[in-house]
């Protein structure tokens, strides 16, 4: 008996038709066995030969064939489950990062710089989860991140997308005013302030965001660490998902005596640090308080850590694809609390 894959391609079609091809038969339209044009919806039912199958969403119009930008889709046998696309068929040569937003009133507002998935201008149906980012001036460009080297954001998200390992996201980078007072305590309490009161309201009203915090995400490394991670604590109601590289806890932060003490926060948090001399042995001591509260690993915890692996940029940039796989999987995993309470005492890491 031959399975299939459901899949729901998503475009705003005004003219022509919307077929699928796959490597069966790369020269065959498979056309939709339903589709509602006024919503953009067109449904198909892929036939699978075996465990899997490579395909492509192609437009058909006067103007002659257009492939969908990007690699060959990745379809698995899953009759339980519909996979929604947002194809887009033209090429996108536009730079949303090369944009700086100034956002937040005098005196505590920020720059800003978005990155925005290729094909968001062509296709309003999509939307996105977001991932707000610390030390937005290392994440985009070499020219201004830190030694010249930068974490390859965009690069390493479109590269995820094509593997079709990841939902394609918003990215967020704040740069910061004072980091040293902005990313630790109490410092972070006001910068915390205007990321929740005034950044999220704004990004949330001038792109195309998936909200709540089971599509929101915050994360940084070394003092940016911290911060996501207070963010994420303070704010579960807004962020889902923390993503905390090399953090210095316990430098100048309460974190490590406020999980031991506080109720489980309904958070997916990634820890991760190089070794040796990147505060290796405070990570491994948030580790252990998060499961004694009921974190499970694999599940809403992934801690990991790379040997000889530095407090820097390249490093960081290296291994960014693991949180953003663990974040924005095709599955739409969601996170729950299950609070254990056992207190533990905190130790001082080295200075980030």
């Amino acid at each position: 008996m031959t399975r299939h894959a459901r899949i729901r391609v998503r475009y705003p079609l005004e003219s022509g038709r919307l077929v699928l091809r796959s490597e069966a038969d790369w020269e065959r339209d498979l056309e939709p066995a339903g589709e509602d044009r006024a919503g953009g919806s067109f449904d198909f039912r892929l036939p699978l030969a075996g465990e899997f199958a490579y395909y492509k969403p192609l437009l058909l119009d006067d103007g002659g064939r257009h492939w969908a930008q990007g690699e060959n889709l990745l379809a698995l046998p899953d009759g339980r489950r519909r996979v929604e696309v947002f194809p887009h068929f033209f090429a996108d040569t536009r730079c949303s990062v090369c944009d700086v937003h100034e956002v937040g009133s005098d005196g505590t507002g920020h720059s800003v710089r978005v990155f925005c998935p290729p094909g968001y201008a062509e296709n309003p149906l999509a939307r996105y989860p977001v991932l707000y980012m610390q030390d937005g001036q290392n994440l985009f460009f070499p020219g201004e991140a830190f030694g010249g080297r930068d974490w390859k954001v965009a690069e390493t998200l479109e590269l995820l997308a094509r593997m079709s390992l990841v939902r394609k996201a918003l990215v967020v980078g704040v740069y910061p005013n004072d980091r040293r007072r902005e990313y630790t305590a109490p410092g972070y309490a006001e910068y915390g302030r205007f990321v929740v009161d005034e950044l999220v309201p704004w990004v949330d009203e001038h792109y195309r965001t998936l909200r709540g915090p089971e599509h929101t995400a915050v994360m940084g490394s070394s003092l940016g660490g911290v911060v996501s991670f207070y963010l994420g604590w303070q704010h579960p109601e807004v962020f889902g998902h923390v993503g905390a590289l090399s953090s210095t806890f316990g430098y100048s932060d309460d974190l490590l005596s406020r999980v031991a003490r506080e109720p489980k926060r309904p958070l997916e948090i990634y820890l991760d640090t190089g070794w040796p001399r990147d505060n290796y042995e405070v990570n491994r001591r948030m580790r252990h308080l998060l499961v004694a509260r009921g974190w499970e690993e694999g599940h809403d915890l992934l801690y990991l850590a790379f040997p000889e692996a530095k407090h820097d940029e390249a490093a960081w940039a290296m291994r960014a694809h693991i949180p953003f796989q663990f974040f924005f999987d095709l599955e739409h995993r969601h996170v729950a609390a299950s609070p254990r309470p056992r207190p533990r005492r905190r130790r001082r890491p080295a200075v980030a």
